[in-house]
């Protein structure tokens, strides 16, 4: 039972690879019939110029490259602060970008910024800084507060 069944299905797949073998050749062959027609008749359905460009690319040039004008540039920032779509910037949509970075430093909620408030970035560094707490910063703990400069991604240099 089972000789037969590996016999059926070698059979079907020898059966297989010669239909394929057998389309390819006709494939090749109907590509060197085309390609004997001479160029003054061409095949009815065929381009007229199918040659290939040559490697240099003497006098041969693309397709021009798209250029968004400044027009478009400006409709884009337009879009972005119209957010109703009606093609006007109330106030309100003008300012909504800034009163996400007010509600962050209003830690109170109370729609007030008061100066400790506003400077808290500046606050927390002092208080990372003074590291004996007396409020006050030394010449070693000022230093602390230095901008690390940015290290480079990688190593190009």
């Amino acid at each position: 039972m089972n000789r037969t069944l590996v016999g059926a299905l070698g059979a079907l797949m020898l059966v297989a690879a010669g239909v394929f073998w057998w389309q390819g050749h006709a494939a090749v062959q109907r590509s060197q019939a085309v390609a004997a027609v001479p160029t003054g008749s061409p095949p009815s359905g065929a381009a007229e110029d199918e040659s290939l460009p040559t490697a240099d690319g003497d006098g041969l040039q693309g397709a021009a490259l798209p250029h968004a004008s400044e027009a478009t540039r400006e409709q884009r920032r337009f879009d972005r602060f119209d957010k109703d779509r009606d093609g006007r910037i109330t106030r309100n949509e003008m300012l909504a970008p800034r009163a996400k970075d007010f509600r962050k430093l209003d830690t109170d909620g109370n729609n007030l910024l008061s100066f400790e408030e506003w400077a808290v970035s500046t606050d927390n560094k002092f208080k990372a800084a003074d590291a004996n707490g007396d409020s006050a910063l030394t010449r070693t703990e000022f230093a602390t507060t230095k901008q690390q400069a940015k290290k480079p991604a990688c190593k190009c240099h």
